[in-house]
């Protein structure tokens, strides 16, 4: 599952263009008074400003070498997010390492070298190490229904987790992490999860899928 287009809502988009384009560097690949896009790697991040904003968690892959390298270059530009004392999340179970920031909406942004994907790299850490974008977060009452409604959908496998709480869809390239909101905050912070509304481009097995969550439902676009 390769994310496209990763389309989410900003409370000021002047704001996350400071953020993304001067403090973490990105480079800006389209842009108006109300939106902004920026290039990661292989996917298009947008943004789009609206009133009734709430925050997000999505991830980002980076090379599955270069985690220590990647906290010494955000450490020069953001607070890391821990749990703990910890700045690098371990997840053994997954073989990956995860570093966590917010952003200038305090969407919960993560950095993650997953080890299975080999894709080792020996240039200097910078924002072109950011390969693409690998999860988002989709905070539900029920996360059964919502598998239901994507599989009709596109046949995505499930990566880890259940219905109960937790459930990552697709694989390691890209995710949906479906959490029960009732049942779970977001990790590392704890912050509450709302079911912000996102769209979604991604291709799976050469297939070009365009989604839409909003109103608890995750839906083509037509």
């Amino acid at each position: 599952m390769t994310i496209n287009e990763l389309k989410l809502y900003c409370s000021d988009v002047s704001k996350q263009t400071d953020f993304y384009a001067k403090t973490i560097g990105l480079e800006i690949v389209e842009q108006s008074d109300v939106h902004i896009v920026f290039r990661i790697g292989q996917s298009r991040l947008k943004f789009v400003e609206r009133k009734d904003f709430q925050p997000y968690h999505f991830a980002i892959n980076i090379p599955c070498n270069q985690e220590n390298e990647a906290l010494a270059w955000l450490k020069q530009r953001v607070e890391i997010l821990k749990d703990g004392t910890r700045d690098i999340q371990d997840f053994k179970s997954w073989n990956a390492r995860a570093i966590y920031f917010y952003d200038a909406d305090k969407n919960i942004v993560e950095l993650i070298a997953r080890k299975n994907l080999k894709n080792q790299s020996t240039s200097l850490f910078s924002a072109h190490a950011l390969l693409n974008l690998s999860e988002i977060g989709l905070a539900v009452n029920a996360i059964e229904p919502i598998y239901n409604q994507l599989i009709e959908i596109v046949k995505l496998g499930i990566y880890d987790g259940g219905f109960e709480r937790f459930c990552a869809i697709g694989d390691e390239q890209g995710l949906f992490i479906c959490i029960n909101k009732q049942v779970k905050d977001w990790y590392p912070t704890s912050d509450k999860a709302y079911s912000s509304e996102f769209a979604i481009a991604f291709t799976e097995n050469g297939a070009t899928y365009h989604l839409e969550f909003k109103n608890g439902k995750l839906e083509p676009v037509s």
